[in-house]
C-alpha cells in the first residue's frame, strides 16, 4: 500500500501525497495549488515523480502548471478532460504502475463527465476518488446524471469492505448532518458524527474513510434501503422505488440543504 499525507489546500481540500517503495519520490492527487506541495516536498526532502488527476476543475488541477514547469514528470489524468495539462491520458479499467505499486483506473462520471478514480488492491486497498464518493455523500451533479452517479456509487459499493477512501474535500460534518436527516435513526451515522467531531475539534483530518462505513452511513450509496427510499419520498410526495431517482432526488435535496 501507498503511505498516504494530506496536503490542506484552500479552506477544505485535501492534496493526497502517495509515497511508495522508492525512497525519496512522491506523487501528488489533485494538486489545486502548487504552494502547498511545494512546501511539502521542501519540508520532507522529497522530490515529485508524478502527478494523477481526477478531473478537470480547478480546484484539482491549478497547481499542475507550476509544479511540471521545471520537472519532466507525468501527469495522468482522464483522456477526456478539457483540462490540457494531462500528458499521460486514461481510459476506464487502465492499469498504471506508480512508485512500485499498481492502480486500476475507473471512470466514475457523474461530478464531471472526464471524472475517473484511482484504485489500489493489494494488501490494505485504497481508493482516490476525486469528489465522487465524500464521506457520508457524493459530488453534485454538474455535468452528469443521475445515473451515472449511482453507476459510480455501485462500483464503489462492490470494492472490499476495508478500502480506505481518500477523497478530496472535508465536507464529512456537513455530509453527516444531511445523512442523519435522512436517516434520523441510524445510529452508524451518531457515531460517525462524534467520531468526526472529535477529529475536527482536534484540528485533524476526518478521512480516509472506508467502504464499509459508507455502506453504513452514506444514504448515495443506500438508495436501495428502505428508510432512504421513504425519506426521498417525503421530498416528492410520491411514491418511488428506482434508486436512480432516489440519487436524483436525494441530491436535489441535499443541494438546498
Amino acid at each position: 500500500m501507498y503511505s498516504v499525507t494530506p496536503i490542506p489546500a484552500f479552506r477544505d481540500n485535501y492534496i493526497w501525497a502517495l509515497q511508495g517503495d522508492q525512497p525519496g519520490l512522491v506523487a501528488v492527487v489533485d494538486p489545486g495549488d502548487a504552494a502547498p506541495v511545494e512546501r511539502y516536498l521542501a519540508h520532507h526532502a522529497l522530490s515529485l515523480a508524478a502527478i494523477l488527476i481526477t478531473h478537470h476543475h480547478p480546484d484539482h488541477t491549478g497547481g499542475v502548471a507550476e509544479l511540471t514547469a521545471q520537472r519532466d514528470i507525468p501527469v495522468y489524468g482522464p483522456e477526456n478532460s478539457p483540462f490540457g495539462g494531462i500528458t499521460q491520458p486514461l481510459h476506464d479499467k487502465m492499469h498504471i504502475e506508480l512508485l512500485g505499486h499498481s492502480l486500476e483506473v475507473r471512470a466514475v462520471p457523474g461530478h464531471t463527465l472526464d471524472h475517473i478514480s484511482y484504485f489500489q488492491s493489494l494488501d490494505q486497498p485504497q481508493l482516490f476518488c476525486g469528489d465522487t464518493l465524500f464521506l457520508a455523500g457524493c459530488g453534485r451533479l454538474f455535468e452528469g446524471t443521475a445515473a451515472q452517479m449511482h453507476d459510480a456509487m455501485n462500483y464503489f459499493a462492490s470494492l472490499p469492505e476495508s478500502t480506505l477512501v481518500y477523497c478530496t474535500h472535508e465536507y464529512s460534518l456537513s455530509n453527516l448532518m444531511f445523512a442523519k436527516a435522512v436517516e434520523p435513526d441510524n445510529s452508524a451515522i451518531d457515531d460517525s458524527i462524534e467520531q468526526c467531531q472529535k477529529m475536527r475539534e482536534r484540528d485533524l483530518p476526518t478521512l480516509p474513510s472506508t467502504i464499509g462505513s459508507e455502506k453504513q452511513i452514506n444514504p448515495f450509496m443506500r438508495t436501495a434501503q428502505q428508510s432512504v427510499i421513504a425519506a426521498a419520498q417525503t421530498q416528492t410526495g410520491t411514491a418511488q422505488s428506482d434508486p436512480v431517482k432516489v440519487l436524483a432526488t436525494l441530491r436535489e435535496w441535499k443541494n438546498r440543504f
